[in-house]
């Protein structure tokens, strides 16, 4: 029995040689969740006819629905249009109104239409066209064994205007789905193993209708949550029930849903408690001062921030003790803490965090090795830092150090608050 689900295709050479990255396949995945269409798998093949004809008879046989990228166009690398019609026994026809809708978009863009252009307008007779008012490729439905395919261009807004306005409307009507709700929780201060043990009664404990996703990331865990159940009623008030008391357990690690960002919600407790933020900055190089800047209107809550990348500047700007620096090293918690200090009174804040440490991949010692962080928050009545121990990778160990940053920053703003 068939799938009532859906394959996503790519076709392209570009894709599986890594010259591309297959983003129209994960906003496709993104879309069809979003409207409860269960995606069934995606693949991607390169531009040979007995590999799209090969995927084409694999999907026929498990799901209701096909969609198809790539391979529409002219050029001679272009075989999707050659394989439709041998698989759905089919033979090309000249499609008036395609035609007329590729001379003007050549003409409106003062080119002439070539005969290779022509050549779009060029359809399987037994398709139906469904037109691409951005591009001059068609889209194409056609049907067998009642399994739908829908081949569209793969040229990103072209793929998504066809989505949103023509695909996304008939599989509604078309296509039976399970009502669901689901929610993605943000959680930055534990990783996921760790995680996953504070929350395993919970998680033990959720009804045959519920599924449970970690997705892991420098720096946080997102959990997606759903729950299926055939009344959308229902499935929206489990969710919100085992939503509920999962806040209870993980509260303080959780700090958004959906596509929150960890500075947006730091933001958001700045602006509440009318507090300013200064940043002292050394193994992250000014990207936790990116990130604060990333929010529209940063101004009215971040003063500033220092690199101090040597300890010349640490000790010059930010007027960390010298002897500090020499008994303990630059990778310290005294050397944080001093460093929040100083950025706290440069820049006359009211609360300051720093960072410092050895992102690698050189540096290290058996003492402190790669990865080892420590970071800093200040305000006027306390200064304290915390140690961490990230890996051996550079840039994973600076996102790490960020994200860590801003969670810290963000718990001690809702400490005070409370």
């Amino acid at each position: 029995m068939k799938d009532r689900g859906v394959d996503i295709l790519s076709i392209g050479d570009e894709i599986l040689i890594g010259q591309i990255v297959n983003t129209n396949a994960s906003w496709m995945g993104e879309l069809l969740n979003r409207y409860n269409f269960k995606v069934r798998r995606i693949i991607s093949v390169g531009d040979t006819e007995a590999e799209i004809a090969s995927a084409f008879a694999e999907s026929i046989e498990k799901v209701a629905v096909v969609l198809v990228t790539g391979g529409l166009g002219p050029t001679k690398d272009d075989r999707t249009k050659k394989v439709i019609c041998d698989f759905f026994n089919t033979h090309l026809v000249l499609d008036s109104q395609v035609l007329e809708h590729v001379t003007q978009f050549f003409a409106q863009r003062g080119k002439p239409l070539t005969e290779l252009n022509r050549l779009q307008a060029m359809v399987p007779e037994a398709a139906i066209v469904l037109p691409n008012h951005l591009g001059t490729a068609p889209s194409l439905h056609l049907i067998k064994n009642q399994t739908h395919f829908i081949f569209m261009p793969g040229v990103p807004f072209e793929m998504k205007e066809i989505m949103k306005l023509q695909v996304i409307p008939f599989l509604q009507q078309n296509i039976k789905t399970t009502p669901k709700a689901q929610r993605t929780v943000l959680t930055s201060g534990l990783g996921e193993s760790f995680l996953a043990d504070k929350i395993s009664s919970w998680e033990e404990s959720l009804p045959q209708n519920a599924s449970l996703a970690y997705l892991p990331s420098p720096g946080k865990v997102r959990l997606r949550l759903t729950f299926e159940h055939p009344q959308q009623e229902m499935a929206d008030r489990q969710l919100e029930e085992w939503l509920s008391i999962l806040q209870q357990i993980i509260g303080d690690l959780i700090y958004g849903f959906e596509d929150d960002a960890l500075e947006q919600m730091v933001a958001v407790a700045l602006r509440n408690q009318h507090k300013i933020l200064a940043l002292a900055e050394s193994c992250t190089g000014g990207a936790i001062a990116q990130r604060i800047t990333s929010v529209p209107g940063s101004s009215a809550f971040f003063r500033g921030g220092v690199v101090a990348y040597s300890n010349s500047i640490k000790e010059q700007v930010l007027g960390v003790d010298p002897k500090l620096i020499q008994t303990y090293g630059a990778v310290s918690e005294e050397v944080a803490k001093a460093m929040a200090q100083g950025a706290l009174k440069l820049m006359q804040a009211d609360v300051a965090v720093a960072v410092t440490g050895i992102a690698g991949p050189e540096g290290g010692t058996d003492q402190k090795p790669v990865g080892t962080v420590f970071i800093a928050f200040a305000d006027q009545q306390q200064c304290f830092a915390q140690q961490f121990q990230f890996g051996n990778e550079r840039l994973r160990n600076i996102e790490w150090t960020v994200q860590s940053a801003l969670s810290m920053l963000r718990k001690q703003l809702l400490t005070i608050n409370g």
